[in-house]
């Protein structure tokens, strides 16, 4: 037990020494605790997971294929929005 209130004094030292953060602009703090309202996402042309894999297949053999139903299902909505963006 000895080790373990060496360690409980050593933590609570670490937590009570050195400056406290300056409390700042309450409002401002505020403000970064907020969660932003809105989502940014970007639509990219290529698939990073399929070109990492490719990229990986052609370094090591997976032994067990298991993102070969991805790299179909990609592939597979690679080709329908190609024929979408040919028929408009």
């Amino acid at each position: 037990m000895d080790e373990s209130k060496e360690l409980e004094r050593r933590l609570s030292d670490m937590l009570t020494e050195g400056d406290m953060e300056a409390s700042g602009d309450a409002e401002e703090r505020e403000r970064q605790l907020i969660p932003p309202k809105y989502e940014v996402r970007i639509q990219t042309e290529r698939d990073p997971i399929v070109e990492e894999t490719l990229k990986f297949r052609t370094m090591a053999r997976e032994l067990d294929n298991r993102y070969d139903r991805y790299l179909d299902r990609a592939a597979k909505q690679k080709a329908e929005s190609e024929a979408d963006d040919q028929s408009q």
